[in-house]
């Protein structure tokens, strides 16, 4: 399916020079002089690479259907992450460069695979905008330290995931953790 510039929206996947692209941000520019055109960073869905591209106004883009379904994850192992559909059961094997932030993935947790529709070739796996992580292990912030202090430590989480904290975190706290930018959110009560 192909659109034209004005159609262009963000998350929208798309094929260039034979290879699939997500539209992470755009914006239309109208010089003075000149025509019109459009302005993109693109992400590279093979291999993870932001890549900034212009489109003339009105130029025709090849659009790629794709579907995005929920997987449970389950286990790694050598030949990559393991997930399954919970309506067919079906399991499928993906590369960890398909997988922005995957130390943050816990067993069990339910995930939004993209898949190519066509080809139904997996193209990005997709973690919840927040996850909910005990800490295993940190050092002991200092006396006097309050909640309003900015400082920072470094916290292991149980998935194996480092993490920077604020003082008053301790081990066995379960924090909330944003998996677009790997920062603490908030500890969570039990």
């Amino acid at each position: 399916m192909a659109i034209t510039t004005a159609d262009i929206k963000n998350g929208l996947t798309i094929e260039l020079n034979d290879q699939l692209f997500q539209i992470v941000s755009f914006q239309h520019v109208k010089p003075g002089k000149g025509p019109a055109f459009v302005r993109t960073k693109l992400k590279n869905l093979k291999n993870g690479r932001t890549i900034e591209n212009t489109f003339s106004s009105g130029v025709r883009i090849d659009v790629v259907r794709v579907e995005r379904r929920p997987y449970q994850y389950l286990y790694q192992d050598e030949a990559g992450y393991n997930f399954m559909n919970n309506e067919t059961f079906e399991q499928i094997s993906i590369g960890a460069e398909l997988i922005d932030n995957a130390d943050l993935m816990k067993e069990g947790q339910i995930v939004e695979i993209n898949i190519h529709a066509d080809t139904e070739t997996p193209l990005t796996v997709e973690l919840p905008a927040f996850v909910e992580l005990a800490v295993t292990a940190t050092i002991v912030g200092e006396k006097g330290n309050t909640a309003s202090s900015n400082a920072l430590k470094p916290a292991t989480l149980e998935t194996g995931a480092e993490v920077m904290v604020p003082l008053f975190i301790n081990e066995g706290d379960i924090l909330k953790i944003d998996t677009r930018d790997r920062c603490y959110s908030e500890r969570v009560k039990k």
